[in-house]
């Protein structure tokens, strides 16, 4: 809340909604640099680094029960360096003290509290404090006396510590060149690790908090395919079902006008009661996910997810430029109050508001009945007493409600709903434009358009990355920058902005086989083996050789809510050695799951994305190019043929004109001036007899996966 009496801290010059919600804190907060570092330094005062971002439900509690209290503020100015950054500017910072906190508790989440030595070491840290005493936890105040008092008492017993820790960050790596699993031994290990932790009433794995994690499910899919295990797949498709039946799915929406899409993650085992704010990257991966099952399984019910998520992301998560925002805030006024927000004031129903529509009651009561409503309320799971008389709608399993009849019904009513729910006030939309998370949404819409023919998915993936072309690349260096907000391009690109990003513009040349999308994935691909790749033990660093502002530079080890950046790194490297010809991109790949081998062997779902690509690695991509006229109904067939399948490994490739084509493994034969459009599928060294009708591209296909 910004009180206008007091004079904003350095924070009110920055663009990150995160920074500026906290530019008007009594804290005297500093950016992350080095003039927070030299008054550190000179001052002799332990930095206090607060991590978080502008859609985090605690973050916003943190200040306001103490980043808002002028007591508080006191402690803080007075005996530390108060810094704020925002962990999606800046995730490889987050990343390293992250590591620490969760080492040091046991446990790790946002908001991020961090207690550093001059020299930027840690010392002590933690998640989320309260203002006193409670929930068995220390309270803020009682925390920063402490510490204060230790600082001015025994400093070099706080400055040994953390010199201990960090050498042992710097020596130790659970990495380690052991060299790879046995065949199909770390995926099979994986399975089974998935398999005794999934839940088969309600989908998912483990119990609460439930994320989405779709590396995982990515895995699933990939194994099914490569092993036959039907199990596998399975899992993956109904996890998927239960999700889009939860509350973590967003059913009030409007196709064409926005709405719809999927929260963070549920905090109850059965996908029901979300933390409500919605992220890019979840719903980038998600869409994909739900294309694959599409592909997979036939059923229209996920084409249809699909489509829920990239009509949410056109209408209410797409900037006029191009690109797209970042995400929208779990709390918002309630209606009627102004005073303080609440989380999912935009979301949530009372049984009086939905029976009170102008709308027929029987078609009221059947909404109510098939998303679980009650009078009372119906969120049984509520931790805080938050939502008390509330609903969160939640699609209840019935055999009528894919009638034509009773989707008109819930149609009619969802629709009022999102009509009723415009005149709310609505979550703080985070407006800035993160390069990674563009890239994942760009190769999403990319393979939308790809699986579902829309031609709006294929218009905006390439208006996104027209706009990352123009606005976050530096041509004159080749190089990425990793925020655009307001006009301003900023912060220098990690390893995951070139990886996701790279990987878009992949995905996006073999959705419309425009060559200037693979030269710039092929030229960024560069940059980053130049700027973030481990020549010595293979692999992607976060951080760039030359950014000295991260006193550590670590590998993400992990496919969360976001994929490690080498896991679509070496995605990234299998696709373009087979489209340029580049031999050394095969070869660093191969280097990357060596390095990761300890990993892959002693912890595989740690990083089931790089296991699918291990799996498109060994068992060998498939290659299709592509020769004759794009806009032919017979090429159109072909294509249609391709993209129903679900092909991991499938390489893209339109052989335009006489050598347009680099790759190493493209048939010298091809005639691109053919007549007769046709397909010609390689795999490995060898290329089959090309294919001209949807009939013969699927006898060659079913051959081919044999």
């Amino acid at each position: 809340m910004i009180h206008e009496s007091r004079q904003p801290n350095l924070l009110a010059k920055e663009k990150s909604p995160y920074l500026l919600q906290h530019a008007f804190n009594p804290v005297d907060w500093q950016p992350w640099g080095p003039e927070a570092f030299r008054k550190s330094r000179e001052r002799n005062k332990p930095i206090f680094l607060s991590v978080g971002y502008a859609t985090c439900h605690w973050c916003h509690v943190m200040e306001r029960e103490s980043f808002e209290n002028e007591e508080t503020a006191r402690l803080l100015n007075g005996s530390f360096i108060p810094v704020k950054v925002d962990r999606e500017e800046l995730p490889d910072l987050d990343r390293l003290y992250m590591t620490y906190v969760q080492a040091s508790t046991g446990r790790g989440g946002w908001p991020m509290s961090v207690w550093l030595t001059p020299d930027l070491k840690p010392f002590y840290g933690g998640s989320y404090f309260p203002p006193e005493d409670r929930y068995g936890m220390p309270g803020f105040r009682t925390v920063l006396t402490s510490i204060a008092q230790l600082w001015n008492t025994d400093p070099a017993r706080i400055t040994e510590a953390s010199r201990i820790f960090f050498e042992q960050l710097q020596s130790s790596s659970p990495m380690g060149k052991s060299g790879l699993p046995e065949k199909g031994e770390a995926q099979e290990a994986c399975f089974r690790w998935l398999a005794s932790a999934y839940d088969p009433l309600r989908g998912g794995f483990g119990g609460a908090p439930k994320f989405p994690r779709p590396a995982l499910l990515t895995f699933l899919f990939s194994h099914a395919f490569h092993t036959g295990n039907r199990e596998a797949a399975s899992m993956a498709l109904h996890t998927l079902k239960k999700m889009a039946e939860g509350g973590i799915h967003d059913h009030v929406h409007s196709m064409g006008k926005g709405g719809g899409g999927f929260a963070r993650y549920s905090t109850d085992e059965r996908w029901h009661l979300p933390h409500f704010e919605k992220m890019l990257y979840d719903n980038a991966q998600l869409a994909a996910s739900y294309l694959e099952a599409f592909q997979i399984s036939g059923e229209t019910l996920f084409a249809r997810i699909a489509e829920d998520i990239f009509n949410y992301i056109l209408h209410d998560m797409q900037s006029p430029e191009g690109g797209f925002y970042s995400a929208e805030d779990a709390d918002s006024f309630p209606d009627g109050e102004t005073q303080e927000k609440r989380e999912g004031a935009f979301y949530v129903w009372s049984w009086k508001e939905v029976m009170s529509l102008p709308a027929e009651p029987d078609k009221l009561e059947l909404f109510a009945r098939t998303y679980g409503m009650k009078p009372e309320g119906n969120v049984s799971e509520d931790p805080h007493g938050e939502f008390g008389g509330k609903n969160v709608l939640m699609e209840q399993s019935a055999p009528e409600k894919h009638e034509k009849d009773t989707v008109a019904a819930l149609d009619e009513v969802r629709q009022l709903l999102y009509e009723k729910r415009l005149q709310r006030s609505r979550p703080l939309l985070d407006d800035k434009i993160i390069t990674s998370w563009n890239g994942l949404m760009i190769s999403a819409f990319a393979k939308g358009y790809r699986v579902l023919g829309h031609e709006e998915y294929l218009r905006a993936a390439r208006n996104a990355a027209d706009f990352i072309l123009v606005h976050l690349y530096e041509e004159n260096e080749g190089r990425l920058l990793r925020r655009y907000r307001d006009g301003d391009a900023a912060i220098t690109g990690k390893a995951e902005d070139y990886a996701f990003f790279v990987r878009g513009l992949i995905d996006l040349y073999q959705a419309c086989f425009d060559n200037r999308y693979l030269d710039a994935a092929d030229r960024l691909c560069e940059t980053c083996n130049r700027l973030f790749y481990d020549h010595a033990d293979g692999g992607y660093f976060s951080t760039a050789t030359d950014d000295n502002t991260v006193p550590v530079r670590l590998k993400e080890e992990y496919d969360g809510a976001e994929p490690a950046a080498s896991s679509v790194g070496i995605l990234n490297l299998l696709d373009l050695a087979v489209m340029t010809g580049n031999e050394a991109y095969e070869g660093m790949a191969e280097a990357c799951f060596r390095g990761f081998g300890t990993m892959l062997s002693h912890n595989s779902p740690a990083l089931p994305l790089m296991l699918a690509a291990l799996n498109n690695a060994r068992k060998g991509g498939i290659l299709a190019v592509l020769a004759g006229n794009m806009q032919s109904p017979r090429m159109q067939e072909l294509l249609k043929t391709l993209n129903s399948r679900y092909l991991p490994g499938l390489t893209l490739m339109h052989h335009a004109s006489a050598g347009s084509l680099k790759g190493s493994e493209i048939p010298a034969d091809i005639d691109p001036e053919s007549a007769i459009p046709a397909v010609y599928l390689c795999i490995g060294h060898a290329c089959r007899l090309p294919a001209t009708t949807p009939e013969a591209l699927d006898e060659l296909l079913d051959g081919t996966i044999r």
